[in-house]
């Protein structure tokens, strides 16, 4: 069954789609720790990617890390989410679903370690 949201089309769609964006960002905040702690995060990181001497380059990778790692945990608390909505019994499946996402976000992490590791190396 689609959803009777899907027939809404220009501006009405796009001010709804950001308020859904909005609250989608308003909920992981409340509700999931690793999001609120790679907030803090990336409220030190991206100031100090400005502030370090870097090139341009350089400073838009490093940046663009840090929007990744906050971009891979919203996904990953959205498996989460709808898995745990799913069912709550204990499930190899669910198991593995939560662990792939939670893999992506240390790939995630480590891939930013590596980026402003070459760039401030550089």
């Amino acid at each position: 069954m689609e959803s009777p949201y899907k027939g809404k089309t220009g501006i009405k769609r796009l001010v709804n789609a950001l308020g859904y964006s909005f609250a989608g960002l308003r909920a992981a905040f409340r509700h999931e720790d690793a999001f609120r702690q790679e907030v803090m995060l990336a409220v030190v990181l991206i100031p100090l990617a400005f502030w370090l001497e870097s090139q341009m380059l350089g400073r838009v990778l490093m940046i663009f890390c840090v929007f990744l790692v906050l971009i891979v945990e919203l996904i990953n608390s959205a498996i989460e989410a709808t898995v745990d909505r799913i069912s709550l019994d204990d499930h190899r499946l669910a198991k593995r679903a939560k662990d792939i996402g939670s893999a992506s976000v240390l790939v995630c992490l480590l891939n930013l370690i590596t980026v402003w590791s070459l760039v401030l190396l550089d």
